[in-house]
């Protein structure tokens, strides 16, 4: 039998966690092996437990930092060679080197003040393998610059702890997203936006919940209702101060459930609207109504949704009447001209990452010119044109929105956008497209918080 020869230090590729490059010390007088680890948490379920952590796998670079995650196998006390006990995280992963590899386990701990970030012990030589300790690199040499050659969108795919700010833990979106999440391997914790609390300080805040502070998540999703926007754009806030990618920002959030701070954005953005106006004082219902081209019109309360608070007055005289009244009750509306053409449809487009993944055409009732399907509308998939995507994709990006809903008219002289939704449903869009929508979202997630290829190191003049 071929015997497979270690010197006293070797490099060596752990692939399971995304580390092309690490030089270890080969110590046949240590049981157990190590690997360098710091920000240790454990997360995911008891039948599934994981554990995350970070390395700095270059001792010279400290601005090389890799995360890291993998199925936690245990937890023990491991008595170090200064005789200290600690107790730590053990996980079992794949070393590689040469063209071999076979599994090890591996405990946890800070080895930032020693040379090697990793300590290969006895347990993890196979019976085939000698150690000849006078020599080094017996096995082909690797390099720290091989983290910096692999592109991003060939990064280590690990699980992400990722969490879901609802009010609504049973809705289809959520079941989605967390079905969709778990089947790639990541997990997913469901967080009562309202029962969210902040400490906000300078350095070191943090969000906490139920008691408990929150951990790091790779990454949040926020389902925000209308009813807590405000709240819920805080807590949203609060979380990317912390350094965690959210799918929809608090910015894009405020902005888009702000309907005439919106239409201000799409037409800075020379993006295709109804003719849209707005005033606060009776004395100018008159003057708004022409500015749109007269009757028939639409009347938008700022704060509506779902298709509620959308009246449509086919007369001046019922214009008149219904802004008298919403004046009456304080309410702050915009005045839209009413695109006839589109004949009580509209199309929602779904945008993830700045690309249309689907789109479909709701249709409304037959009295009724609201297409929504909250109003028992229906829909349908739909071809959308070249114009209609590339409309969908500016609105979305005006926004600042990684994931929206779009919607759009089609009229005489192009789309022209009614609304741009940051936490759009999945219920429809995927029922009607048959597409996998929840999937293609935290694949948008895994894309973003991938690791970011490092710098190039400055040579020494």
């Amino acid at each position: 039998m071929t015997q497979f020869t270690l010197g006293w230090e070797e490099w060596l590729a752990l692939p399971d966690l995304g580390l092309p490059a690490i030089r270890a010390k080969v110590d046949t007088g240590a049981r157990t092996s190590a690997l360098h680890a710091f920000a240790i948490e454990p997360f995911g379920s008891e039948d599934k437990p994981m554990v995350r952590f970070a390395i700095h796998p270059d001792p010279a670079d400290p601005g090389l930092e890799i995360i890291c995650s993998a199925p936690l196998k245990d937890r023990r006390e491991v008595t170090s060679s200064n005789g200290e006990t600690e107790l730590r995280f053990v996980i079992e992963t794949t070393v590689a080197m040469d063209g071999r590899s076979w599994p090890i386990e591996v405990t946890l701990t800070d080895r930032g003040s020693m040379a090697y970030r990793m300590l290969l012990g006895r347990s993890a030589l196979d019976d085939d393998m000698i150690v000849s300790p006078s020599h080094s690199f017996q096995q082909p040499e690797l390099s720290f610059d091989e983290y910096r050659a692999i592109p991003r969108h060939k990064q280590h795919r690990r699980a992400l702890r990722l969490a879901i700010l609802t009010r609504e833990p049973s809705n289809y979106s959520t079941r989605r997203l967390i079905e969709a999440a778990e089947a790639r391997g990541h997990t997913m914790e469901v967080i009562d936006t309202s029962r969210c609390y902040m400490n906000i300080r300078a350095v070191g805040g943090e969000v906490h919940y139920d008691g408990r502070r929150l951990p790091h998540y790779d990454a949040v999703i926020p389902r925000i209702g209308a009813s807590v926007t405000s709240y819920g754009t805080a807590v949203v806030r609060q979380f990317e101060s912390l350094g965690t990618y959210c799918l929809s920002g608090s910015e894009g959030i405020t902005v888009s459930r702000d309907k005439l701070h919106a239409h201000q954005v799409l037409a800075r953005h020379r993006i295709g609207m109804p003719t849209t106006a707005f005033a606060r004082s009776p004395k100018d219902s008159g003057n708004v109504i022409s500015l749109v081209g007269g009757a028939p019109l639409v009347l938008k309360l700022l704060e509506s949704t779902q298709g509620k608070g959308v009246v449509l007055a086919e007369t001046k005289k019922a214009a008149e009447s219904v802004i008298s009244a919403f004046q009456g009750l304080k309410a702050d509306f915009l005045v839209q001209s009413f695109v006839k053409e589109a004949a009580g449809e509209d199309i929602r487009c779904f945008v993830v990452g700045g690309k249309v993944v689907a789109a479909m055409r709701r249709r409304g009732k037959p009295d009724d010119f609201r297409s929504n399907l909250h109003q028992g509308g229906t829909a349908e998939p739909v071809k959308i044109s070249r114009s209609e995507r590339e409309t969908a994709i500016k609105a979305a990006r005006a926004m600042k929105l990684d994931v929206a809903g779009v919607d759009l008219l089609r009229g005489e002289d192009g789309p022209k956008v009614l609304e741009v939704n940051s936490s759009p449903g999945l219920e429809g869009i995927e029922k009607t497209s048959e597409k996998d929508i929840a999937g293609l979202v935290i694949q948008h997630i895994e894309e973003k918080v991938a690791p970011r290829p490092p710098k190039p190191r400055r040579r020494a003049p």
